[in-house]
């Protein structure tokens, strides 16, 4: 079966830009932020997210617009911070300035049961797959500007692979996969977590 990065995704990597295949992850520290833009944000609102690579690794590179105005990694990680190759627990947003975590655990699992039962086009040699569902903020995930951060994304994980055409299956090696994570959400910040 084929493990997918939820963002969507899902979902850490190389990006789609480079199609490198995605390095051994062993932190998930944030990219380095501009001089000054660590201080916490006070008033949330309305963001969307988008997070996309092109294979089955842990990272992906992911924007959030709104009132989240960032980008950065996203890597799916376990409670305690280590690397999820499965992608069965939570997604950390490794950003400018700070980071904060998605509990896709839930999602997940939805997916994974959708690609157990994927529908391969065998005229194309093509396949594709989508969840949509409610992403909360990991409780007290928040640091740097986000510290504080609550609230949930309303997010679809979507992946379009072609595959081979003597392994027209979705088992089978595939010559070009998308996978994206979006979606709107609302954020909020409140009191500071750790």
């Amino acid at each position: 079966m084929i493990q997918v990065v939820v963002l969507a995704g899902l979902a850490s990597i190389a990006g789609c830009s480079t199609g490198s295949p995605p390095a051994a992850a062993t932190s998930t520290t944030a990219i380095p932020a501009a001089a000054g833009t660590t201080a916490a944000l006070t008033t949330g609102g309305k963001v969307h997210l988008t997070a996309y690579t092109d294979n089955d690794g842990p990272t992906a590179t992911v924007i959030l617009a709104g009132a989240v105005g960032d980008y950065g990694k996203a890597q799916s990680v376990n409670p305690d911070g280590s690397v999820n190759t499965e992608h069965s627990s939570q997604f950390n947003l490794a950003l400018t300035r700070g980071s904060f975590r998605l509990d896709i655990a839930a999602l997940d699992k939805e997916f994974v049961a959708v690609l157990g039962n994927l529908a391969v086009n065998t005229t194309t040699c093509s396949g594709t797959a989508s969840v949509h569902g409610t992403v909360p903020v990991v409780a007290g995930s928040g640091t740097g500007a986000y510290r504080g951060i609550g609230g949930t994304f309303d997010l679809t994980f979507t992946l379009d692979e072609v595959y081979r055409t003597n392994a027209c299956s979705e088992s089978g090696a595939y010559l070009s996969q998308s996978i994206v994570i979006a979606g709107p959400g609302s954020v909020s910040f409140g009191a500071t977590g750790s």
